[in-house]
C-alpha cells in the first residue's frame, strides 16, 4: 500500500496531526537553515504558546508518532529538527518538554552528537539503542515566548 493510500486510511485527527507534524518540522528545517540555534529556539517558543483548543490536545505519544512519520518526507530532518518540533508541539499542547543534547566519540575518534526530548522522564523523541552510550550535555535553559 502507498503512502498516500496509508494517509487517506487514517483517522480524520491522525492525517490533521501528520500535516501539522510536517509543517513545524519543515518550517524547523527551514529556519535552522537560515538561522541560529538560539533564535530558531525563541521563534518556536513563540510561535507555540499554548492557546485554548477546542479538542483535547494529543498526547505526547501521538505527537511523537507524527514527528516520527513526517521526518521521512521533509528533507534533512535531523534529530535536532525533530527535536525542535516535538519541543514546540508539546509546549503548544501544554506538555512538559526538556531538549537534551549528548555526545559520543566514534570509533574513529570523531565527537557524535544526538537531541532528543523528554517529557516527565520520557523520551518522546530521540530514542537509541545506544542512547545511554551518549554523554548527556547540560540542558539549555528553556526559551521563552
Amino acid at each position: 500500500m502507498g503512502p498516500l493510500r496509508r494517509f487517506w486510511r487514517l483517522q480524520p485527527a491522525d492525517r490533521t496531526l501528520l500535516i501539522k507534524a510536517g509543517l513545524w518540522l519543515g518550517a524547523t528545517r527551514l529556519a535552522l537553515w537560515l538561522f541560529p540555534l538560539r533564535l530558531v529556539r525563541r521563534q518556536l517558543a513563540r510561535a507555540a504558546r499554548p492557546r485554548p483548543q477546542r479538542s483535547a490536545s494529543p498526547s505526547k505519544q501521538r505527537l511523537g508518532w507524527a514527528v516520527s512519520v513526517a521526518q521521512r518526507l521533509v528533507p534533512g530532518a535531523t534529530c535536532l529538527c525533530q527535536a525542535l518540533a516535538i519541543e514546540a508541539l508539546l509546549a503548544q499542547g501544554g506538555h512538559p518538554a526538556e531538549l537534551r543534547f549528548g555526545v559520543i566519540k566514534t570509533d574513529a575518534g570523531r565527537l557524535s552528537a544526538h537531541a532528543w526530548v523528554e517529557s516527565e522522564g520520557h523520551i518522546v523523541i530521540g530514542d537509541l539503542r545506544q542512547l545511554s552510550s551518549y554523554a548527556p550535555l547540560p540542558p539549555l535553559p528553556t526559551e521563552r515566548a
